[in-house]
């Protein structure tokens, strides 16, 4: 996936769907990703409610639902998902990012990813649209899986390029 290039590191907002999501992307990078409520089914795959990373001196708090979201005194960036609508706010000097959704399952119309870059401690976002969201309970399309490197689900996923 096109999108996916190059990244450091995969950050995953939850509503995974399936082991084989993580395992795909765990081929094109390091992936940090905590449980999303669709993910009860799978026994959260065993991921945790929320999570901290530090990532190019950027201290980044990853969380599905905003509701749960904890972040401490130095976190710069709270990456979310839940709500699958994709945003890039800064507020009180915080960055909130929610990816939007890549899968077909969902009530968003677009499949999208957010891309970070972390460069000397500073930290952008950048919504990526992906296409369409394809709507259909059968197998995905050709074009939609090379799209999406495989990987489609009720994903919330952002992308780390450090620099």
């Amino acid at each position: 996936m096109l999108a996916l290039q190059g990244v450091a590191v995969i950050l995953h907002a939850g509503d995974i769907d399936a082991e084989r999501v993580l395992a795909a992307l765990e081929r094109i990078a390091p992936v940090t990703a905590v449980a999303g409520n669709n993910d009860a089914k799978l026994a959260q795959l065993g991921l945790p409610l929320r999570v901290d990373v530090d990532l190019g001196g950027v201290r980044i708090h990853l969380v599905h639902r905003l509701i749960d979201a904890v972040p401490s005194a130095d976190t710069r960036v709270v990456v979310y998902g839940h709500s699958h609508k994709a945003l890039v706010a800064e507020r009180d000097g915080m960055l909130w990012v929610n990816p939007g959704a890549a899968g077909r399952v969902g009530f968003h119309r677009e499949v999208t990813l957010a891309l970070l870059r972390v460069e000397h401690g500073r930290c952008e976002a950048e919504l990526v649209l992906l296409g369409p969201r394809r709507v259909s309970s059968t197998r995905p399309s050709r074009q939609a899986n090379e799209r999406s490197g495989g990987v489609e689900a009720e994903s919330s996923a952002v992308t780390t390029r450090l620099t």
